[in-house]
């Protein structure tokens, strides 16, 4: 049986995270408040984000950009998306 989370991104209990997708307390929060499907969905959230930016997770403030609007993303807060970007068609 899959371990249940009560998702603060989709407001309702959903199958959670195995376990915490990185160290340290916020990662912990994740797996605690954030569903597998909507980390999943932040995860190609972020993957826009990095391509459409061209952002490098080597540099610090990519990072540090990425943590506030993953934080604006499950909160459900405005988040950024990325200029121009069209979904495919399909």
């Amino acid at each position: 049986m899959s371990r249940m989370v009560f998702c603060k991104k989709y407001k309702k209990e959903m199958e959670g995270l195995d376990a915490a997708p990185y160290p340290g307390a916020k990662g912990q929060e994740v797996f605690e408040n954030v569903s597998r499907e909507a980390w999943a969905d932040w995860q190609s959230h972020q993957t826009m984000l990095i391509n459409e930016k061209h952002l490098s997770l080597v540099d610090a403030e990519a990072r540090k950009y990425l943590q506030g609007e993953m934080d604006k993303y499950f909160s459900g807060d405005d988040y950024d998306k990325a200029e121009g970007y069209v979904p495919p068609s399909g």
